[in-house]
Parts: structure tokens; C-alpha cells; sequence
């Protein structure tokens, strides 16, 4: 029996307009490099990752330029042009582009192309914690700060507690055949996890870091450079 092989995608055709930038966010420079090469290269570096594939808009007038200067990246990274207007149409569509290339078995590794500190430990850790795992599960990292429920005033409604509360990460790594039917299934879900627990299973949760956290605003940028420079 072929053991389960392990693919990288990350969904890339946002225009993140929360930065505020001239163009998406996922390819601002950050240390030296596009954001978005920091995580392909993480993947491609990694020996248990077979391939990655990122999932880009028809009109990315982008990646090419970034990846084409990238030699050691040319035999383990697919540009797939089929975004779609949310992170779930555009996992889904890269899902099934490359149904041909894996089995239902094989797991599938998706992660956030602006989550730039991902690290290869941190892929060893989700890997070997998930290997037998019957449904898979993600990167999180446990609530510490005191949470409020506001109203719309946005004045304190209520303290939540944070027993048992995690903020999810990526990668989500599941297996592709269950990922693939979850998303077909699943309607407004904003990560995989979800559409898995739609289908009523219960994802494993495997401690992330505070490194591997999403850049959404400028202020992320300094702080993800502090970061990738190992200076925090």
C-alpha cells in the first residue's frame, strides 16, 4: 500500500484591502522578499511536502515575476489561475484542478498566503501529531487575553470565558478526499476546519506559534519582519 503523500496549497488571489496597499498584500516585500514566498519556500524546503500548489486570480499580474527569478522553485511549485471571490471558492478550485494528481487518501496542507512565519517545525509538529489521525486538524494557538462580547455601541456586553478557546492557524491539514466533499457541502465557512466540523467531525488542535500569525493590517508588517529576522 503507497503510504499518504503530503501537498501544500495556499490560496493566494485575495487583494487585501485591509492593508491598504497599491496592490495585494501577499506580494508587498517583507524581509527582503515578496510575503508570499516566505511560506512557498517554507513548503518546498520541507522533505515531507510532495508539491505545492497557489491558487491565484485569471488576472494575477504578479506571480509570475515573483517565482520567475526563483529557480529552486520551479519543480516544486504549480500556479493554479483559478481564484475564486472568497478562500473557499478558490481552495475548492484548486481542490479540483488537481484531483488528478492525488488520491483521497493523500493529506493536503492549506495555509494562508500572508502567514509568512510559518516554519518547517512547525509543519513536522502538524504532521507527525495528525499521521494517524482519522480526521486531521490544525494549528491553533490557546486564548490568553480576557474576551468581551460588545454591543453595537460597542460598549461591554458581557466577559467571555476563554476556557477552551483556541484561535485557529493555518496550515489546516486534512485529508483530500474529506476536504473536497466538505467544501462542496459547506456554504460560508471561512477556514477548512469548518466545513470539516459542518459534516460532524471534530478536528484534532495542534499548538501553532505566535510567529505564524496572518499579517491583515500595516502595522503586521513591522512586527512579521521582527519575526522572520529573528528578532522576536
Amino acid at each position: 500500500m503507497i503510504p499518504p503523500r503530503h501537498f501544500a496549497l495556499i490560496p493566494a488571489a485575495g487583494v487585501g484591502a485591509r492593508m491598504g496597499a497599491d496592490h495585494p498584500k501577499q506580494y508587498l516585500p517583507l524581509a527582503g522578499k515578496a510575503m508570499l514566498l516566505h511560506a512557498l519556500e517554507t513548503f518546498a524546503l520541507h522533505p515531507l511536502v510532495e508539491h505545492s500548489f497557489v491558487v491565484v486570480s485569471a488576472e494575477d499580474g504578479y506571480i509570475d515575476d515573483v517565482l520567475g527569478a526563483q529557480t529552486h522553485l520551479q519543480d516544486k511549485v504549480t500556479v493554479l489561475r483559478h481564484g475564486g471571490q472568497t478562500r473557499h471558492a478558490s481552495v475548492l478550485n484548486g481542490l479540483r484542478v488537481i484531483g488528478n494528481q492525488l488520491t483521497d487518501s493523500d493529506w493536503v496542507l492549506v495555509h494562508d498566503a500572508a502567514r509568512p512565519g510559518l516554519t518547517g517545525e512547525l509543519i513536522d509538529r502538524l504532521v507527525h501529531t495528525l499521521e494517524d489521525d482519522a480526521i486531521g486538524g490544525l494549528l491553533a494557538l490557546p486564548i490568553v487575553d480576557t474576551l468581551k462580547r460588545s454591543d453595537a455601541q460597542s460598549r461591554v456586553q458581557e466577559t467571555v470565558s476563554r476556557e477552551n478557546l483556541w484561535a485557529a492557524q493555518t496550515p489546516q491539514m486534512f485529508r483530500y478526499g474529506l476536504l473536497k466533499h466538505a467544501l462542496e457541502s459547506a456554504t460560508h465557512v471561512t477556514d477548512e476546519a469548518s466545513a470539516i466540523e459542518a459534516l460532524g467531525h471534530h478536528p484534532k488542535l495542534v499548538e501553532g506559534s505566535p510567529r505564524n500569525f496572518k499579517v491583515t493590517l500595516p502595522h503586521d508588517v513591522a512586527l512579521a519582519e521582527l519575526h522572520l529576522k529573528g528578532n522576536s
